[in-house]
């Protein structure tokens, strides 16, 4: 389960599959997932039970960056996608560098930090 970090109307997001080959197990920040709406604001743009595709864009875990330095959030969170654009317009919390990095720009540009 991880949070939503747009304006779409989801709130909590239930993780199917993380995309890039039969035997990955594990996402990390840049990462798209296929997941299942748990939970949901009524009147919105996605609703409860929809699938969507999401890019991981905060973990927990510690993120390990180019330069040696880590990088770590406070929770799990996703935005979701539409192709390669976001589907919401508005981002919310602080979002990596990386993001950008791995051409989002897009999300990179409507994020309230970069970190």
């Amino acid at each position: 389960m991880v949070q939503v970090a747009d304006n779409t109307g989801a709130k909590k997001i239930g993780v199917i599959r993380v995309l890039g080959g039969s035997s990955r197990r594990y996402g990390q920040i840049g990462d798209i997932v296929v997941g299942s709406i748990k939970e949901a604001e009524p009147r919105k743009q996605v609703k409860k039970k929809d699938k969507v595709r999401c890019l991981i864009v905060r973990q927990r875990k510690a993120f390990r960056r180019k330069d040696g330095t880590y990088i770590k959030f406070d929770d799990n969170s996703v935005v979701i996608l539409e192709g390669k654009e976001p589907k919401g317009g508005r981002i919310f919390g602080p979002i990596p560098r990386e993001i950008k990095e791995l051409g989002y720009a897009t999300i990179a540009s409507l994020a309230e930090e970069l970190v």
